[in-house]
């Protein structure tokens, strides 16, 4: 009998990186995001299928049951070797999928194209959790690691606010529906960004960061209560800066959009995926004029 489950892409609005140590950060879950269908296979295995927003299959590969129970982690860089790496995390936590009468016939289905980095490991990840009855914030870490603010999107149809208190997740259903949301456009930079690799340079570049996260929390509370246009792009000029000094980077608008007339603020890994532009002028031209062809209104992008 098929299974099927879905879990909501994701999008980081403010304190990217510092989220990792417990910053508080505010995220949005998205309209798009990716199904896991399960069936019934061959015994003992597991034909898995993934395909993308346009149905065309990415990953297809069939991994036996023995290769997920005898797994020995390590650096895995192959796509297959990361699936088996979560599907043994899961085995660790609800060893009885892997019973040895049953097998399985298993699809993913994204609804955005992969590179657009909206969460195709934390949808993947929730959803398999969600199959299992496990805890997808244990899997994460467990399996690829990170905050765990993208799980929260994946579980949540509202806005969040996002904090770690001792290495556990703070959840907090938000209302965040700005009067001028009719103003945010989300821009996607046309080249998918390693969240790894973003996550390895942040840490090798920080310092004692005490002062920074008051003002990201900060930034963040004030970005959730702003009313005006203005104000709200103040906010992530200011945080925009804040995460510049850190990270030692330009700011998106310095290097790629200087003369755009509003505020663009990076939303996660810095140099790649979507980011945010905030005008009182529709951007959808500017943007395309010079080679930024997918522009997606508030309205279109967040649940």
């Amino acid at each position: 009998m098929k299974k099927t489950f879905y879990s909501n892409g994701k999008l980081l609005i403010t304190g990217e990186y510092l989220v990792l140590d417990g910053a508080k950060s505010l995220a949005l879950p998205t309209k798009f995001g990716q199904y896991l269908n399960v069936s019934s296979g061959d015994l003992g295995q597991i034909h898995w299928t993934s395909f993308d927003f346009d149905n065309s299959i990415w990953f297809e590969e069939i991994i036996s049951f023995n290769e997920i129970i005898n797994f020995k982690t390590s650096p895995v860089s192959s796509q297959r070797g990361t699936l088996i790496k979560i599907l043994h995390e899961a085995y660790l936590l609800n060893s009885g999928f892997l019973d040895s009468s049953l097998g399985y016939s298993i699809s993913t289905v994204l609804t955005f194209p992969k590179l657009w980095g909206l969460g195709t490991s934390s949808t993947l990840i929730n959803n398999i959790a969600q199959w299992l009855q496990i805890d997808a914030f244990k899997l994460l870490n467990n399996s690829f690691g990170g905050s765990g603010y993208d799980i929260a999107c994946a579980q949540n149809d509202t806005p969040v606010l996002y904090q770690l208190e001792n290495g556990l997740p703070i959840i907090e259903k938000v209302n965040f529906n700005p009067k001028f949301r009719d103003s945010i456009y989300f821009v996607y930079l046309n080249k998918k960004q390693s969240s790894k690799t973003a996550i390895e340079n942040y840490y090798k570049n920080q310092k004692n960061l005490d002062v920074d996260f008051a003002i990201i929390n900060e930034i963040t509370t004030a970005v959730l209560n702003s009313n005006s246009l203005e104000k709200f792009c103040d906010l992530l000029d200011k945080h925009e800066k804040v995460m510049s000094k850190i990270l030692e980077l330009p700011t998106v608008k310095e290097s790629l959009f200087p003369d755009f007339e509003g505020s663009v603020k990076s939303l996660g890994a810095w140099g790649g995926d979507f980011v945010m532009s905030v005008s009182k002028e529709n951007p959808t031209s500017y943007f395309e004029n010079i080679g930024y062809k997918t522009i997606i209104s508030y309205k279109d992008m967040i649940l």
